[in-house]
């Protein structure tokens, strides 16, 4: 598909087949997030694939929600903000841009091999810390739920018309 379709077929996936996703697809994807572009190639990034059942489950009460109890796979993207470009006329901290930047090369590396996603910011930093042992520089910013979405169904995406965003 070209680029318009993969960007049409990304979507938030929020059923998912109860099926392990293939570690040669992980890996893929994986690769595809460590190319991503960062502020000044800082890449003040930390991910982890969290597939292990009971890390898993303690993973999963940090996010209120039903639907996320049937994801097979959590990838919890992390900053460090010690690492990240500091724009100097104003000090601004690109951290969650580059891990946003390459969240994004996640998730639409997930489409292209036939796999569903969803950004999940909501949810209890904190717990998540304790549960991924993250050392103290390092900031959960997203889960991503990834795997074989239950449902092929994509709804239409509601987004502004172009000359609502262009100045």
């Amino acid at each position: 598909m070209n680029f318009l379709e993969l960007v049409k077929a990304r979507h938030s996936v929020r059923s998912y087949k109860q099926c392990p996703v293939e570690p040669a697809k992980l890996d893929y994807i994986l690769e595809c997030v460590r190319l991503a572009p960062s502020a000044v190639n800082c890449q003040p990034w930390r991910f982890s694939v969290v597939t292990e059942p009971d890390k898993l489950a303690r993973l999963k009460e940090t996010y209120a929600r039903e639907w996320i109890q049937n994801v097979p796979c959590i990838i919890v993207a992390c900053g460090n903000h010690a690492e990240a470009w500091h724009r100097k006329s104003d000090g601004k901290d690109h951290t969650d841009v580059d891990v946003s930047i390459a969240v994004e090369h996640l998730c639409l590396a997930a489409t292209e091999q036939g796999l569903g996603t969803c950004w999940v910011c909501n949810f209890d930093t904190e717990r998540c810390q304790q549960v991924m042992q993250l050392p103290e520089e390092l900031e959960p910013i997203a889960l991503i739920p990834i795997g074989y979405p239950s449902e092929e169904v994509i709804a239409e995406k509601k987004r502004k018309p172009l000359d609502d965003i262009l100045f």
